[in-house]
């Protein structure tokens, strides 16, 4: 059993990180206060400790496994009410374009910008740049092809943002394929819909955005 005082520190830690801590971080936090070395096992069994604790008590939140890492989450039965409260304060919704470019990302990643227009059929130069902007993508390397194009892949925001470890958690193509066809879609739906209302975003164009005067409105009025 983990020493008491390492499981107020270890639920300390995991009350106080603003994105999933994972076993290695708790322990260098540990191993530097203590100054003695402190095993995996110890923090597991820590952790196992403080996930029952919350299971077992009348809590509103729990502690999820997400991302490689733990978090304190919200119980599934406040999702609603929750919702409604990041929906009031969200200033900003992704656009269906957007929404359209992180799926394509997300399941042809890595990917290029010449990747995503040939699904999409339009520039997404746009939709891009406001997921780089929103931190649910980044770009992960450049491509061994003809200019060496920069490739862009889902973030650890975006395994945040879903709950997921991995994208290996996300829908399989073999289920959502069907359901596209059904509606009469040419394209993937995005995993999620994180735009339940219209967004004032532009649609992409073959105008670049630093060339689209909404564009510039936009990002200057979040600056």
């Amino acid at each position: 059993m983990a020493d008491i005082n390492y499981i107020k520190q270890i639920e300390a830690l995991i009350f106080a990180s603003d994105q999933p801590i994972t076993t290695q971080e708790i322990i260098k936090c540990l191993e530097q206060i203590h100054k003695t070395g402190v095993s995996k096992a110890e923090v597991n069994n820590a952790i196992e400790g403080i996930a029952e604790k919350y299971r077992s008590g009348d809590f509103v939140f729990e502690l999820a496994n997400i991302a490689e890492g733990y978090q304190f989450l919200t119980r599934t039965e406040y999702f609603d009410v929750v919702g409604e409260l990041l929906k009031q304060r969200s200033s900003k919704k992704l656009s269906a374009a957007a929404l359209e470019t992180l799926a394509i990302i997300a399941y042809k990643q890595p990917a290029t910008k010449v990747d995503i227009e040939q699904v999409r059929g339009v520039n997404c130069d746009y939709s891009v740049n406001k997921l780089l902007e929103k931190d649910l993508i980044e770009m992960s390397g450049k491509s061994e092809g003809p200019g060496r194009p920069i490739l862009y892949s889902t973030s650890q925001f975006f395994l945040d943002y879903f709950g997921i470890n991995s994208v290996i958690d996300l829908p399989k193509l073999k289920d959502i394929e069907p359901l596209a066809e059904e509606n009469g879609e040419d394209s993937l739906p995005p995993p999620v819909d994180l735009s339940p209302e219209t967004s004032d975003e532009p649609s992409d164009t073959n105008v670049d955005a630093d060339e689209n005067p909404v564009a510039e409105e936009e990002i200057s009025d979040e600056e």
